[in-house]
């Protein structure tokens, strides 16, 4: 496989590893990808995606380098093509596969595994918000193997709440759109073909803006350095002066006050990278038990896998584990369910409440796995050669992507007192 730089000439096959070259580097135009013919299908080819995309995992976290290949064998897999409806010519895949599939690569490399989580989030908000003319445009772009990132929720230092919006449409001279401002936490942005994100019109009113990756005006700069989830690249991109079409602009103010599974479908996405992250954790605390851990001197046993205390704590660890998966999936079936009648004020509120339990439970299991990894396998457990602990710090950045003790509130909120959760991203 090879790469293209900006003017589309091939470069050689090998890692990209310094932020220069990555903040520069274009993704590989699109390519029709297969087309998945059922949700086993897609599971299965989940579940190969994560046994090739485990063994480099520990490696690109350790030198910190862009999954740009393995990126590019995701898309080709058809995976992210799964949940365009069918009456656009795609899946239509359930909320349950989208969840197990997410589960599935994270619990391999959840730095991976998190990248495409905007690109079926926006697919879900094209389903509610779009036009029909977006959705033909767009949904075909995705079965032609286009990827679509996002730039998300700016730092504070340029907007005092997560909510705010910088980014400003415009007239210039000649009456023609363009777009300026910047964002952050743009999670799949610098492997993406398109780049929708939250701007306000000429009016104020709240839309979204498609723009580009390669269109003149775009920069994403790879300046995400948190200790955890290290290669989503999740940083910066910066729009200076980009021309906008008018058909490039979803109008989501027109869609405020309407009830939707936007919200929803996005934490189901994250509840279920969680999920991975526990699954991940635990099963490279089994492995190292089982291999390389001695047994301590008082045990009175040959090998740390038959130790009586450990053997109970790793059945503690898989009963929360395999619990937290089994609501993640409840909830999955319960949003499809929800998609499949009216979506009104009620039935949102119920979608989110159903995902913030899952979220809980995905948030405690991924902690819990990834810190009780160590007290399983011991200390040799912690040298670097291992990179073990990139479990933990995946699960403790991934888990802050929105704060679980908002999710107990809105649940016993729900419960006790008939509020429905606020209608939003992180709802």
């Amino acid at each position: 496989m090879t790469h293209a730089d900006a003017q589309g000439s091939a470069l050689p096959a090998e890692p990209i590893s310094t932020r220069a070259d990555a903040a520069t580097h274009l993704p590989l135009p699109p390519r029709p990808p297969r087309r998945i013919a059922g949700e086993a299908e897609a599971l299965q080819s989940a579940a190969e995606l994560a046994e090739a995309f485990r063994a480099g995992a520990a490696e690109r976290d350790r030198e910190r380098r862009l999954p740009w290949d393995e990126i590019e064998r995701y898309t080709a897999s058809g995976l992210g093509t799964i949940t365009i409806p069918k009456a656009h010519g795609g899946l239509g895949a359930s909320n349950e596969t989208l969840a197990q599939v997410f589960a599935t690569i994270c619990a391999a490399d959840p730095s991976l595994g998190q990248i495409p989580q905007n690109h079926f989030a926006i697919i879900q908000n094209l389903k509610d918000t779009g036009t029909e003319a977006q959705q033909h445009r767009w949904f075909a772009d995705v079965l032609a193997g286009h990827r679509l990132g996002n730039a998300g929720p700016e730092r504070k230092s340029r907007a005092a709440r997560i909510t705010d919006v910088t980014a400003r449409l415009q007239r210039d001279a000649q009456g023609r759109l363009r777009v300026s401002g910047s964002r952050f936490y743009s999670t799949g942005a610098i492997f993406a073909h398109w780049i929708p994100f939250r701007a306000l019109d000429e009016e104020g009113r709240g839309v979204q803006v498609w723009v580009r990756r390669d269109a003149p005006g775009v920069q994403v700069i790879d300046d995400w350095d948190a200790f955890g989830q290290r290669t989503t690249a999740s940083g910066s991109v910066v729009f200076e002066q980009v021309p906008v079409e008018a058909e490039d602009v979803v109008e989501v103010w027109r869609h405020a006050e309407r009830p939707t599974l936007s919200g929803p479908v996005s934490q189901l996405i994250q509840a279920a990278i969680d999920a991975g992250i526990a699954k991940g954790a635990l099963q490279d605390a089994l492995r190292f038990v089982r291999e390389k851990s001695r047994p301590w001197m008082d045990s009175g046993v040959d090998s740390a896998s038959a130790d009586p205390h450990l053997i109970q704590e790793v059945g503690q660890l898989q009963i929360e584990v395999d619990a937290a998966h089994a609501v993640l999936l409840e909830t999955a079936r319960r949003l499809d369910a929800l998609a499949a009648g009216p979506v009104d004020a009620e039935a949102s509120a119920q979608a989110s409440v159903a995902v913030a339990e899952a979220k809980i439970l995905t948030t405690e299991a991924a902690l819990h796995a990834s810190e009780q990894l160590f007290a399983l396998a011991g200390s040799s457990a912690t040298r670097a050669a291992h990179n073990l602990d990139r479990h933990w710090r995946n699960a403790r950045v991934h888990t802050l992507h929105d704060p679980v003790r908002w999710k107990y509130h809105l649940l016993g909120n729900y419960l006790l007192n008939g509020v429905a959760p606020r209608r939003h991203q992180w709802n």
